[in-house]
C-alpha cells in the first residue's frame, strides 16, 4: 500500500492557500493559448484580487460537490496548475475531472500525465467512483495524447461546438472506469 496517495513520480498534489493560488492563476492567465486550452470563454484577465476572491468563495462550497488540488513538482515543490473533481454523482459513480499546467515549462514532459495518474488513484481508491470523464477541445491533441496514456478512451464528441478563430471544434467526451483502470494497473496502489 502506498504511504502518500497524492504523491506520483513527477508531482503531489497538495492543498494550496487561495492567495499563493490567486497569484498563479493572475499571471497564468496572461498566456492566452493557455486560457484557450482550458476554456470556451473567451480571456478574461483578473487582478490577484479577483481570483483570490472567486478562490475564496468557491472553496467555501460544500466539499462534497469537488476537489481541487494545486500540482506541486516533486522536485524543488513548484507550483506548477491544478487538478480537480466536480459534477459528482454520488449515486452512480461518477465525476468529471479537469486539469491545466500553468508553467509552460513543464508541458510536455509528463508532468499533467503523472498528476493525472495520482488524481484516478484518489478518485478509484479514495473516492471509491465508478468513472472518471472528461471534456477536451479537438485542437488539443497533446492532451488527448496525455489522457489515452492514463486509460481514457474516447466517448463520443459534440460536433462543431466551439468557435475558434473563425473554425468550428468539437468538444471530444473521454472517460475512465474503474475496472479499465484496475486492468491497466497504472499506479493502483
Amino acid at each position: 500500500m502506498k504511504n502518500d496517495l497524492l504523491t506520483g513520480e513527477l508531482v503531489h498534489l497538495s492543498a494550496e492557500n487561495p492567495e499563493v493560488m490567486a497569484e498563479c492563476f493572475s499571471r497564468w492567465n496572461q498566456d492566452t493559448e493557455w486560457l484557450r486550452l482550458l476554456d470556451t470563454d473567451p480571456p478574461r484577465l483578473l487582478s490577484a484580487k479577483k481570483w483570490k476572491e472567486w478562490l475564496e468563495k468557491d472553496l467555501e462550497k460544500d466539499a462534497t460537490d469537488q476537489v481541487l488540488f494545486a500540482i506541486r513538482t516533486l522536485v524543488g515543490e513548484t507550483l506548477i496548475g491544478f487538478i480537480g473533481l466536480f459534477d459528482f454523482y454520488h449515486q452512480h459513480g461518477d465525476t468529471l475531472v479537469a486539469i491545466a499546467l500553468g508553467e509552460r515549462k513543464f508541458w510536455g514532459n509528463g508532468y499533467g500525465t503523472d498528476a493525472m495518474r495520482v488524481m484516478l488513484r484518489y478518485a478509484f481508491n479514495e473516492l471509491n467512483l465508478r468513472r472518471v470523464g472528461l471534456i477536451v477541445f479537438e485542437y488539443n491533441p497533446r492532451a488527448i495524447r496525455s489522457y489515452e496514456k492514463v486509460g481514457f478512451v474516447s466517448e463520443g464528441k459534440v460536433r462543431g461546438a466551439m468557435l475558434r478563430d473563425g473554425k468550428r471544434w468539437d468538444f471530444l467526451y473521454m472517460g475512465i472506469l474503474r475496472d479499465e483502470w484496475l486492468a491497466k494497473g497504472i499506479m493502483t496502489s
